[in-house]
């Protein structure tokens, strides 16, 4: 059944979600001492994903069909994250070091055990919740989501097929999926402008972060200029051809691995949109080693960080949070094996000391994917968005091998 809404017209949609980012940044800017105040405790980021969650919840928009999100992750990300890319400082993420590799494993390993520990949880006091036979017993539903928060998209359909959840439990499933994760990422986004706090109570080291922050914004401000027409022509023209570059070749080059090495597809490489987003980071990475890298002054980065902003919209206009009121025991399923997932995080972060942007990257590399992590690594600092794309393509590669461990584990213990 069609979702009524009152407004289904995405050109309408755009203006509202551009309406309300403009209010945002706006209220975010002013010297205003109310605002000042909220700003301090609610992070514009998290307004930017928060507020299109509630049109879609409450029925003003339907962000489920909608071409918005689409469009975003297909033509803005990749410009965005070329953008982004071209003032990297690649040595300074080097020196980033082995923490953030950890805290990513660490992730994993979160959900992969979190799967079955959540199954046994909740087996104790409602075992009709993940009971079920044949193709409708819950574990093969929840792998599907071990695969969606391991990979992305690709894993959850490789898991779907591996399991043979039935087509109503999967629907049921996804909707676990997106609300859960969603509602987690804001929890990091929020967290994102408290970082110093969370990183003195681990008594973690965040200096390499704030050494590559610092390199950038200084390396900026040596180069700022006002922006002519012309700038901004090229920076865009640049960005798009970019984007537009990344799905020639990703059209052409994720069919030809399907065909000649179909075995690759566990790793995400016959998906065209893996080859989009790791394209356009590598010719924003070459680029940043040639002179145009000079356009960072002309506001190349902030042009990235706009697009990466309506993304961040359309995004949570896919959160629909009265979902949770259908099917409360499989979200408390959900919510319990992000728990483990998190407590896991958390744990490995404090015995190794690692600052929370590792833990907040680290776990959305896993659960949001390419399509979020560098929305989360950006939070902390523009600049840091390709640190999220890195971790998330060891998502990829990963996924399918752990969702399926995960996927056996429950199996083991689902009563």
């Amino acid at each position: 059944m069609e979702k009524q809404v009152l407004i289904s017209n995405d050109a309408v949609v755009l203006g509202l979600l551009m309406i309300t980012l403009a209010l945002v940044f706006k209220t975010s800017s002013s010297k205003n001492t109310f605002w000042k105040k909220f700003y301090t405790i609610i992070p514009s980021l998290l307004l930017c994903y928060f507020i299109p969650a509630l049109f879609n919840s409450f029925g003003l928009i339907d962000g489920g069909s909608s071409g918005l999100y689409n469009m975003s992750k297909n033509y803005l990300l990749p410009t965005s994250l070329f953008l982004l890319t071209i003032s990297i400082d690649l040595k300074g993420i080097a020196k980033l070091g082995k923490k953030a590799m950890i805290m990513f494993l660490a992730g994993t390993v979160g959900i992969v055990l979190g799967g079955p520990l959540a199954i046994l949880i909740i087996s104790v006091f409602s075992p009709e919740t993940v009971g079920g036979v044949g193709p409708d017993a819950i574990w093969r539903g929840m792998a599907t989501i071990a695969g969606s928060w391991i990979g992305g998209g690709a894993n959850q359909a490789a898991m779907y097929e591996v399991f043979g959840a039935s087509p109503d439990l999967f629907a049921k499933m996804i909707a676990v999926d997106v609300i859960v994760a969603n509602v987690w990422m804001a929890f990091l986004l929020f967290g994102a402008g408290r970082s110093a706090k969370v990183d003195k109570l681990f008594h973690a080291d965040a200096s390499a972060i704030e050494e590559v922050q610092v390199k950038i914004e200084n390396y900026r401000k040596s180069i700022l200029r006002i922006p002519s027409l012309a700038d901004l022509m090229v920076i865009l023209g640049a960005g798009f051809a970019a984007t537009a570059l990344s799905h020639f070749t990703g059209d052409w080059l994720a069919p030809f691995i399907a065909r000649k090495a179909p075995y690759l597809e566990q790793y995400s490489l016959t998906s065209g949109f893996f080859w989009v987003v790791i394209l356009s980071t590598t010719f924003g990475l070459i680029i940043s080693l040639t002179p145009f890298k000079k356009y960072e002054g002309a506001g190349a980065s902030r042009v990235g960080s706009a697009m990466l902003y309506v993304l961040v919209a359309t995004v949570g206009m896919q959160m629909d949070i009265k979902a949770i009121l259908e099917s409360p025991d499989l979200f408390l399923l959900g919510i319990i094996w992000m728990l483990v997932h998190i407590i896991i995080l958390l744990v490995v972060a404090k015995i190794i000391k690692a600052p929370f942007f590792f833990v907040a990257v680290g776990s959305q590399a896993n659960v949001g994917g390419a399509a979020s992590a560098p929305i989360v690594a950006s939070a902390f600092n523009p600049s840091l968005a390709p640190v999220g794309v890195l971790l998330a393509v060891l998502g990829y590669a990963l996924g399918t091998y752990g969702a399926w461990l995960c996927g056996i584990l429950m199996q083991m213990v689902a009563p």
